[in-house]
């Protein structure tokens, strides 16, 4: 029931049109416009920026304080105290689980990691030099084709399913991408290795000889799991939650996740960071690249500082430069020229009166792209990895959606080519 009423009049239109105002448990009042479709009105909203296309209980964020919620818990703890899938059992359930929801969660994950066999030889259908993010996106799509017991989205337990399995064959998934790209053997998953570490495993190990799993890198690889693991409605989970409306298949859906994660505009800038510092090239040209971002007829701009919603600072990345720090000490790496760029650009960041003004401090994506250059991770597989994290959010908003009567998305347009005309005699 709406608490509030808001009164429209359009010239042209007889009487007032009464919109009802909602309120949520946190954020702006929202003003219900589907009362003018039947006054032949629609609104115009490019980008959605100011729309709300749904209701959701999932993630808070407000950007003017720098505050992100998941179920109510801000990331900053979930961080320091949780781990990725502590997190992922309450994002998809709600509440954070006790200890033996926790063991069988993480026994179920565990024992779900391996993927069909065949699914391995998707693979030799891709050129070596593929984008990872091309072969995980058709991969992804091609799990629809091998579990059919899981498809009726209008079953819970189906969905509960769908979403276990996504969460635990994404790590094996994105460590194959990255084997088939450089031509090594995928390596199995192990159920000994915890999520994180498991990962790295099949990264970097191989049959040759065995992987020990550095836990100051698995610590940091699963912090960068719980950093990305969801983000309210962005273009990825609302591409998701599009696809679903149609009631299309549920690896489709996180499939078309992918594609749009992929842009360099959403999940490809902690990519977008390491190209900028390559361009760079070199410490003696920073003050040159500092000069071009600040030059307002110039369209260079420094990837990795600021965000279009925290208008703040991010509270991301407080935690990923922590944990970034604790990886450069913990490997040593001094003499690497782009992190040393980075480093610098980092202190001018944060002391620069420009960049202090303007709030354009140091985001999640510039940490989390340093730290995986650190760890050895090529750079075309960021965005991979960001995929992975952001998978459990993905499949918790499916899930939402369908946990609830909806309807198919259909946004409206403001037509602007030509009325009707007649074909040229």
């Amino acid at each position: 029931m709406a608490e509030k009423i808001a009164r429209l009049t359009v010239d042209g239109l007889e009487g007032v049109i009464e919109l009802p105002v909602y309120s949520g448990t946190a954020g702006p009042d929202v003003i219900d416009v589907r009362p003018l479709t039947g006054k032949g009105l629609f609104t115009y909203d490019p980008g959605f920026v100011s729309t709300a296309a749904c209701d959701s209980s999932i993630t808070y964020i407000d950007g003017a304080k720098g505050i992100l919620l998941h179920r109510g818990y801000p990331i900053d703890q979930l961080a320091e105290k949780s781990d990725y899938m502590e997190v992922c059992y309450l994002l998809l359930n709600g509440e954070l689980p006790d200890a033996e929801q926790k063991k069988a969660f993480v026994n179920t994950i565990s024992n779900h990691t391996m993927v069909h066999e065949q699914l391995s030889h998707f693979f030799n259908g891709f050129r070596r030099d593929a984008h990872p993010m091309a072969i995980l996106c058709g991969v992804v799509g091609a799990l629809s084709a091998f579990y059919h017991d899981s498809l009726d989205i209008d079953n819970e337990h189906h969905r509960n399913v769908c979403a276990y399995r996504l969460v635990a064959k994404m790590p094996t998934l994105a460590a194959m991408c990255f084997k088939y790209s450089s031509g090594q053997p995928f390596m199995y998953p192990r159920n000994d290795l915890s999520y994180a570490g498991n990962f790295l495993y099949m990264m970097f190990g191989t049959p040759c000889e065995e992987y020990h799993v550095n836990p100051i890198l698995e610590r940091a690889m699963d912090r960068i799991f719980v950093l990305h693991a969801d983000h309210e409605q962005n273009a990825s989970t609302s591409t998701v939650r599009l696809a679903g409306s149609s009631g299309a298949n549920p690896f489709a859906c996180i499939a078309s996740g992918i594609a749009a994660l992929w842009g360099p505009a959403h999940g490809g800038a902690n990519e977008a960071v390491l190209t900028m510092l390559e361009e760079i090239g070199d410490e003696s040209r920073i003050e040159e690249f500092v000069a071009k971002a600040k030059d307002p007829n110039d369209s260079f701009r420094l990837m990795g500082f600021g965000h279009r919603v925290y208008r703040n600072f991010d509270p991301r990345a407080k935690v990923m430069k922590q944990t970034c720090d604790e990886v450069l000490h913990e490997l040593g790496i001094d003499d690497d020229p782009l992190l040393k760029i980075a480093k610098r650009l980092e202190q001018i960041a944060l002391e620069d009166e420009y960049f202090v003004e303007r709030k354009l401090y140091p985001n999640v994506d510039f940490y989390s792209g340093i730290i995986l250059k650190a760890i050895g991770i090529p750079t075309n597989m960021f965005t991979v990895i960001f995929a992975l994290s952001r998978t459990i959010g993905w499949i918790s908003h499916w899930n939402e959606f369908h946990s609830s009567p909806n309807k198919i998305g259909r946004p409206r347009q403001l037509y602007l080519g030509h009325t009707q005309r007649d074909y040229p005699a």
